[in-house]
């Protein structure tokens, strides 16, 4: 029994000697899950998400690294820590002595905050990391990152008229507001909304040849960007006091509710908001809804919100040449392409006129449009003129409100997504220009 004992102490000793060997074999190598860590785009002065890669050791012997450190040290704003240590910038940007014992491995973290740049576009801020080995050996991961000056503003207030035109983005933190009575023009700028940031407008709002959006520039998988993911920042909000709205050439997207209109007094003799070649997309909540106002859309696209894409509670809307397409990616519980009501809740909200011609109207569902009346004396007064709909065939006398009509049916061998050029679920990736074999050419927003 006692000899047992011995051969199991001895075995024991054996076993744990060949654990804790360690090799200075100029032979041997790390092994490392990636040999460049590519970090997103991010803004200068902004910290980036966390990166990681392994380092593994596939070798029979145990390894020692005796220094890891960046090869620019702290000139570039990497920040690294390697199996829990960190490499402090006050001591050279590294660490030292770390061991991977044989057939195990080590986890390293990265970031980034990228220091100002004297260039208006996006800038290769790079780095090596740097492994020496105790047999001398050195190997390296690189490290690389675009990182793009932004103005930041912070609850900025408008005052008075104002315009902003930038190349340099500019990042929104908390609520930009136009007071009743100021006036602001967007031209030429790209705004990065943080989250639940917006634009409050109780005053003017012109909008041309402007992209606004949120501003994770990172990605929440390998395959999908933040800027695909909806609900990113609040939206614009026309208050009671906003009459004078106007969007061009511009988009909106990954916005909550994207464009809201508050209830105002409705003057039918002019146009609260006008969008003309704009597009609103993958919004949470509303792409556009208009209460008991006066609007104009033209050459726009309204796409994939989990709300309606448009919603037109009384007043008046004139929709030309628009595509409005509802195939939101994240529930099976969207809303329609196109509402349009003459009340809201309890209220009567006379919905005066609403003409939509040359449009397309399509979605998943057999049925994204949707009309809702009530038995009162609030007008309801709608047509739709040479237009693709997504919606049953009307044969009841309300027939004569659609004027030359395509009637989509889940049957028609071109129908739903089949129209557009690229609708791919799995990347969340839409181009809504129309494939050659449409049926709708001459019709929506790009014809």
């Amino acid at each position: 029994m006692k000899r047992i004992f011995y051969i199991l102490i001895v075995f024991l000793m054996v076993a744990c000697a060949d654990d804790d060997s360690f090799s200075t074999s100029s032979s041997l190598r790390l092994s490392f899950s990636a040999d460049t860590i590519s970090l997103d785009t991010i803004f200068s002065r902004t910290p980036s998400s966390t990166y990681t890669f392994w380092v593994y050791n596939n070798n029979d012997d145990g390894l020692r690294i005796t220094d890891v450190h960046l090869n620019r040290r702290n000139q570039t704003g990497f920040r690294v820590n390697v199996d829990g240590s960190y490499l402090d910038n006050s001591l050279g940007s590294q660490v030292n002595d770390i061991e991977i014992r044989h057939n195990d491995s080590i986890l390293v973290f990265v970031e980034i905050t990228s220091p100002l740049s004297s260039q208006s576009e996006p800038k290769l801020i790079e780095d090596d990391l740097v492994f020496i080995l105790e047999s001398g050996q050195q190997q390296k991961v690189n490290l690389r990152a675009w990182t793009w000056n932004a103005e930041k503003l912070y609850d900025p207030v408008i005052v008075g008229e104002q315009l902003i035109e930038s190349s340099t983005p500019i990042i929104i933190y908390g609520n930009m507001t136009i007071p009743e009575g100021a006036s602001l023009t967007l031209r030429n700028t790209t705004l990065f909304f943080h989250d639940k940031s917006g634009i409050e407008v109780f005053g003017d709002l012109s909008i041309e040849n402007c992209l606004l959006r949120g501003d994770r520039l990172d990605r929440m998988f390998s395959n999908l960007p933040y800027d695909r993911v909806s609900g990113q920042w609040s939206g614009i909000h026309f208050y009671e006091s906003a009459l004078n709205g106007v969007i061009k050439n511009s988009e909106i997207r990954n916005a909550c509710n994207a464009i809201v209109l508050d209830s105002a007094a409705l003057d039918t003799t002019k146009v609260r908001l006008a969008m003309k070649k704009s597009i609103v997309h993958n919004a949470m909540g509303y792409g556009l809804m208009a209460v008991n106002s006066s609007i104009s859309l033209e050459d726009c696209q309204f796409t994939n919100t989990l709300g309606d894409c448009v919603s037109i509670i009384g007043g008046v809307a004139d929709i030309t040449h628009c595509t409005l397409a509802q195939f939101y990616p994240f529930t099976a519980e969207s809303g329609v392409a196109l509402s349009f009501t003459n009340f809201n809740g309890t209220s009567d909200i006379p919905l005066l006129r609403l003409n939509c011609s040359a449009s397309i109207i399509t979605g998943y569902k057999e049925d994204v449009l949707l009309g809702g009346v009530r038995d009162t004396v609030a007008a309801f007064e709608y047509c739709f003129s040479n237009t693709l709909l997504r919606t049953p065939k009307v044969t009841t006398a309300d027939s004569v409100r659609f004027k030359n009509v395509i009637w989509e049916t889940p049957k028609d061998s071109i129908q739903g997504k089949k129209h557009f050029l690229v609708i791919d679920e799995k990347n969340l990736y839409y181009d809504f220009h129309l494939d050659s074999l449409s049926t709708a050419k001459g019709l929506g927003c790009y014809y």
